[in-house]
């Protein structure tokens, strides 16, 4: 018995499967190069963003000193009242100690080193410890701006005078007293201490961070029992119409609003019909609490939905209330969800500058706020406000101030993360 032929039709049918299978493959390939090369560009674009602030704002996290004997005679303080010394002739007299000098314009200059508030430092030290009066007062001085950016190499030596800062002769004044050992360059933990200020080489983010933290705290403690309390009315309690319909559509498209309507509200309602306080954290706060509440209503409603149906039937199957059910089984259960949708939600409200600016908290704040009423920046806009100026120091801070906010909202994300880990229940 002979084998039967094949026929042609059938060769035909399997060099199309063949052919079918291979432009499969093909495409499953370009997708896979497709999403590998995206994901490339994302963390190559992440890694050019961070390796230009770290490249622009390492220097800000140093800072030039210069060590300077003070003599603090009788003369120029009175041991009775040492807060009302002629400290500003103190501090000359220290530095001309340093560098003498021939002319008094010369000597002007020379005093020009340090920065402008030294003579506040000198007294805040004689204040505190009297009984260095008489005798000599050692300090760690920050030197002027233009100092610290030829000490970290921001200012070349090697242009022509007429196109640097400074002049030779002053290059010569801080080159001597680097040969005596009088110049070092600390970790600049006045970035974190201080408050702003016009000179940038004592500028710092004090007052902002407690601005966030008097406007994120306000904002937490408006947002998070309303929006569990609207989410918790919504999903368990509200009847299925056209009005709850329609509030849960507005909800959604107020989570899409840009902030800078919010900021709008803010300025209109808060500060022109209520007049409270401008530049206050009170009012921040308030308008992230607005930009926050949709966030946290959304995520409140997703995470009492991931609950299973089954705990509230057993519920009601012991003979516990609906309100019972709700505060005793389900709202525990979703509580992982909904802390880390707060978080994720306080931490974009963190970032936020629009609302922030056109409320007031850009203004010049030299002593951090004591409390939510008093006048304050935030981090976003104190950024903003050191983008704006003109001084070379600025620029270095600039990118410092942001890896320092970068800083908060990973730690914040961080503890999202952890939360979510260590609470979260799988059904």
């Amino acid at each position: 018995m002979s084998n039967a032929t094949i026929s042609p039709s059938v060769h035909s049918s399997k060099a199309e499967y063949a052919r079918l299978r291979a432009r499969r493959h093909a495409a499953d390939a370009r997708l896979r190069i497709y999403g590998i090369a995206a994901i490339t560009s994302a963390i190559g674009l992440l890694g050019i963003l961070l390796f230009t602030l770290i490249l622009g704002g390492y220097s800000a996290f140093v800072q030039t000193h210069i060590r300077v004997d003070f003599p603090i005679s009788a003369e120029h303080v009175d041991a009775a009242d040492p807060a009302a010394g002629n400290y500003r002739a103190i501090v000359s007299s220290g530095v001309s100690a340093l560098l003498p000098s021939e002319t008094p314009a010369q000597a002007r200059l020379i005093s020009q080193i340090l920065t402008n508030n030294t003579q506040f430092f000198v007294r805040d030290a004689v204040v505190k410890d009297p009984s260095v009066i008489g005798g000599t007062l050692t300090m760690e001085i920050p030197a002027a701006d233009i100092y610290d950016q030829l000490h970290k190499g921001n200012i070349s030596r090697d242009t022509i005078e007429e196109n640097r800062r400074v002049t030779d002769e002053q290059i010569v004044w801080f080159d001597t007293l680097d040969e005596m050992g009088r110049v070092s360059t600390p970790f600049n933990w006045g970035l974190f201490f201080n408050a702003d200020s016009r000179f940038p080489e004592i500028a710092g983010l004090a007052g902002a961070i407690t601005g966030s933290f008097y406007a994120l705290l306000v904002c937490f403690l408006i947002s998070f029992p309303i929006g569990i309390f609207a989410a918790i009315y919504l999903e368990e309690f509200a009847p299925r119409n056209h009005i709850t319909d329609i509030i849960e559509v507005n909800i959604n498209n107020l989570a899409a609003v840009p902030s800078i309507v919010f900021g709008l509200l803010g300025l209109a309602v808060f500060l022109q019909i209520f007049g409270l306080p401008r530049s206050a954290p009170l009012v921040g706060g308030m308008v992230l609490a607005l930009m926050t509440l949709p966030t946290i209503i959304i995520v409140t409603r997703n995470a009492l939905k991931a609950v299973p149906p089954s705990i509230r039937e057993a519920g009601y199957g012991m003979g516990a209330s609906p309100q019972q059910v709700i505060w005793h089984h389900v709202l525990p259960l979703a509580l992982p969800g909904i802390l880390t949708g707060t978080i994720i939600g306080l931490a974009q409200a963190l970032g936020e500058t629009a609302p922030l600016l056109l409320i007031g908290m850009n203004a010049f704040i030299t002593s951090p706020p004591g409390g939510v009423l008093d006048a304050s920046t935030a981090l976003p806009t104190q950024i903003y406000i050191w983008a704006d100026s003109p001084e070379r120091g600025f620029v270095s801070r600039t990118s410092a101030g942001i890896l320092v906010l970068m800083g908060f909202l990973l730690l914040m994300n961080a503890i999202a993360i952890v939360l979510r880990q260590r609470l979260e229940r799988r059904w």
